[in-house]
């Protein structure tokens, strides 16, 4: 997808929230937005999602698309599991298969024991955790997340973080902003700033900058398929490689990407053998307890965190994780408005 001159502003004469906007997002790729409070950020996530439309320039290459703010509307009609059935057979997976790719993603962020409880009922973190879900469960080729991991507890934290590296490695865009600095350290592709409403280069992230304390990390040896095999190009997570005398790879991840980078290697053509994977060390996070963490600002239990470590889980060799959902799209089907995903030719052409 690429912006081309995009501005938008409210009303006839209202001031320019965002102006001149040129953005390529291109496929299998991470982007991070950074910028003070009421610089335009939110705002350019929106046109990039298609809630907004531009009121100047041209959107090109709208590809499937999900978004999730950074509120949840939670007076809608449904229980957690129902919601997420519901808009899995919108995005085209029938009955059964919708079940269970829901009962997938809530048992994913730790939300399993509130399936059957009202939106209305849930806490902050745990509706927050239902969108995500809800955003995730259609696959989508471009993940639009606008501060998606405030509310979220420790382990649903890391499994963002897991989540985000399988939609990258699985050839989507994800488009972020975070206020944690440390957020997906050091794997970020791009990085943009908004200043005043115009979008400018950031300079670009330095996973060698990045000291232990932006998280734990996962070391993987790895053995080549035949002499001499090179490793395969733009393994998720960027990382740190050695290559040991007998050919052996050593390669060092963040422990958000450890299994992404395990389907990379077990996935490749042909495949890599999988020597030993080096969990790292559980650690407390900085921003909160490892578990039943309180909400910012709220004091708040997160009635989805239960006594779960902080650590990130070791990757399952035999299969990716995570439900297929061959998601479609266009209009939705009546029923109630879903804020994750859009309509791809919403911003399509020119606004002018």
């Amino acid at each position: 997808m690429r912006l081309d001159g995009v501005g938008r502003r409210y009303g006839l004469r209202g001031p320019w929230v965002v102006r001149g906007v040129d953005l390529d997002l291109p496929e299998r790729t991470l982007v991070r937005i950074e910028g003070a409070n009421g610089s335009g950020k939110s705002t350019l996530l929106r046109l990039c999602a298609g809630i907004d439309r531009p009121t100047t320039g041209r959107i090109r290459g709208r590809p499937r698309t999900a978004y999730v703010p950074e509120r949840f509307p939670p007076a809608l009609p449904f229980t957690a599991l129902g919601y997420l059935t519901h808009l899995g057979r919108v995005h085209g997976l029938r009955g059964p298969a919708a079940d269970r790719a829901a009962g997938v993603w809530l048992e994913r962020f730790g939300a399993a024991g509130h399936a059957g409880t009202p939106l209305s009922e849930l806490s902050k973190g745990t509706s927050q955790k239902v969108a995500v879900a809800q955003a995730l469960l259609a696959a989508p080729e471009l993940l639009v997340l606008d501060e998606a991991w405030t509310g979220l507890d420790a382990a649903a934290r890391a499994e963002l973080d897991r989540a985000v590296a399988e939609r990258v490695a699985d050839g989507g865009t994800v488009l972020f902003v975070d206020h944690d600095p440390r957020r997906l350290a050091g794997a970020a592709d791009a990085c943009h700033r908004v200043v005043d409403g115009r979008l400018c280069p950031a300079p670009p992230p330095d996973p060698a900058a990045h000291t232990p304390a932006a998280g734990p990390r996962v070391t993987v040896r790895a053995a080549p398929p035949g002499s001499g095999a090179e490793l395969p190009e733009e393994l998720p997570g960027r990382p740190v490689t050695e290559r040991e005398p007998d050919g052996t790879a050593r390669l060092t991840v963040p422990a958000a990407y450890s299994d992404a980078l395990l389907r990379a290697l077990l996935t490749a053509r042909p495949p890599w053998h999988i020597h030993t994977v080096t969990a790292p060390v559980a650690q407390r996070p900085p921003d909160g307890p490892a578990g039943g963490d309180a909400m910012p600002g709220t004091g708040e239990p997160d009635d989805g965190a239960m006594a779960r470590g902080a650590g990130p889980a070791t990757a399952d060799h035999s299969a990716p994780a995570g439900p297929a959902s061959p998601a479609a799209t266009g209009p939705a089907p009546a029923g109630p408005a879903s804020p994750a995903v859009t309509d791809p030719a919403l911003a399509e052409g020119d606004h002018r």
